[in-house]
């Protein structure tokens, strides 16, 4: 016999049999986890969002008041005594940078921080533009124009600063070897053993794929997923963590590449050959400068050294002799006495590798790239990890993430130690990667490091 009777004749819609399963259901039951998850996601999403935003605000008021500032200097210039026009712009600029946060925190799980915060900005700045020119208010377009980089260099600041802290806030699920990747992740991580832990407080949940797949962690996850938390295998954080890939466990089928990295890769020979052409001038002036300086090294011969280039294909790289011709070779050592003396100097700027840029132009490297090395120095690290070879499947570079990140390699170990900062390059090229590694390398110059 039935518990319940259904009335003849009465329509069993979803809101009678919704009714019949809160009857049905005993006071002391637990609501089902899910309506749990969505009853607490809401405020959970709002504490994130400030949570969020938080180390991003010096950034948000520093670009808001220097854009109010600027603009108001271009206006007081001009003479202009439109104060209410003055104080509509200021506040538009003023409350712009917290737009274009909110948009980035949109974008957060993207890694391209430079190239979306600079994306972003263009798009809000725009559109206020527009937006104040459809309300017909009188704007300066020239102290816009001037404001408009100090907003955008800000939001980039304040989107590294976001990836950063997201990066801190992060709990890794027990397992055999969490303790081991919680040493390798150098930090505060909490290390996550109870199925019913309040995980409100972080960001992402580290698991392990082959512990944390199965239905005993299920709901956890589900959890998880509901109220925000990125849930990334613990492998892949530490790649992206430490900059560098596991040669051992790498695999050309890893190389999986979106369609922004491959536009890019497409896009990155016209962006090299745009950057010998506007740097023609200054590697005109360091040439003629060089042919000036006294020394044996322009009577020392052959400007050219034998390399291996894409695709295992050697090729000459050209560079400024600095060392005596026909010492014994090998790799340069600290305080190298092969050193052309008065050379040391053009080393450590790097000026020795300004005719490098005619290699670019001819198609064999790139401005970013794994950094080419010897013949020799290829065959023995081949011998040593068959691996090495899979550096040659994008162009070589005058500077590279392993060079910014490892430095100078005198050894066949220290090649396979740079193989996988090299691999991690190409696994994860992108625009905002080389303009990383750009920024690094200068920083690296002026301070000399890892030259010899």
């Amino acid at each position: 016999m039935n518990d319940v009777s259904k009335p003849a004749g009465k329509d069993d819609g979803p809101a009678n049999r919704s009714a019949r399963r809160v009857l049905k259901r005993s006071p002391a039951e637990p609501s089902p986890d899910l309506e749990d998850v969505l009853q607490h996601g809401a405020s959970l999403r709002q504490r994130r969002l400030l949570r969020n935003l938080r180390p991003m605000l010096p950034e948000i008021l520093a670009a808001g008041i220097l854009q109010c500032m600027i603009y108001s200097a271009f206006i007081l210039n001009a003479s202009r005594s439109d104060w209410n026009n003055l104080a509509i712009v200021c506040s538009v600029l003023f409350l712009l940078p917290f737009a274009v946060a909110l948009a980035l925190l949109g974008f957060r799980r993207q890694r391209n921080t430079f190239s979306i915060a600079i994306f972003v900005t263009f798009v809000c700045f725009n559109v206020a533009v527009a937006v104040l020119s459809g309300l017909r208010i009188p704007v300066s377009y020239s102290a816009l124009l001037t404001a408009y980089p100090i907003a955008t260099i800000a939001m980039i600041v304040a989107n590294l600063r976001l990836h950063r802290s997201l990066e801190d806030r992060v709990a890794l699920l027990d397992f055999p070897q969490a303790a081991q990747v919680a040493a390798r992740l150098a930090g505060h991580v909490a290390v996550i053993s109870d199925k019913t832990a309040d995980i409100g407080a972080y960001d992402r949940l580290l698991i392990d794929t082959r512990t944390h797949h199965n239905p005993d962690w299920s709901t956890f996850l589900t959890k998880a997923y509901m109220v925000g938390v990125d849930v990334t295998p613990w492998f892949n954080f530490l790649e992206l963590r430490e900059g560098r890939v596991d040669v051992g466990a790498f695999d050309v089928s890893h190389l999986a590449y979106t369609p922004s990295q491959i536009y890019y890769s497409k896009a990155k020979r016209a962006l090299d050959l745009i950057a010998v052409i506007v740097t023609a001038p200054i590697t005109i002036a360091g040439v003629c400068s060089l042919a000036l300086y006294p020394g044996p090294r322009w009577r020392a011969g052959d400007l050219r050294a034998n390399r291996r280039g894409y695709g295992g294909r050697p090729f000459n790289m050209l560079k400024f002799r600095t060392m005596y011709h026909g010492r014994q070779g090998g790799a340069t050592r600290t305080n190298d006495d092969r050193i052309i003396k008065g050379c040391r100097v053009l080393r450590r700027l790097r000026l020795d590798e300004l005719p490098q840029l005619i290699n670019i132009w001819r198609g064999e490297m790139s401005l970013v790239g794994p950094r080419p090395v010897a013949e020799y120095v290829a065959q023995a690290s081949e011998a040593e990890e068959p691996k090495f070879i899979h550096r040659t499947m994008v162009l070589p570079g005058i500077t590279g993430w392993a060079q910014v990140n490892s430095g100078y390699a005198g050894t066949t170990q220290e090649e396979i130690n740079k193989l996988s900062y090299d691999l991690y390059y190409i696994k994860h090229l992108s625009f905002d990667l080389d303009v990383l590694i750009i920024l690094s390398t200068i920083s690296t110059v002026l301070f000399g490091r890892g030259a010899r």
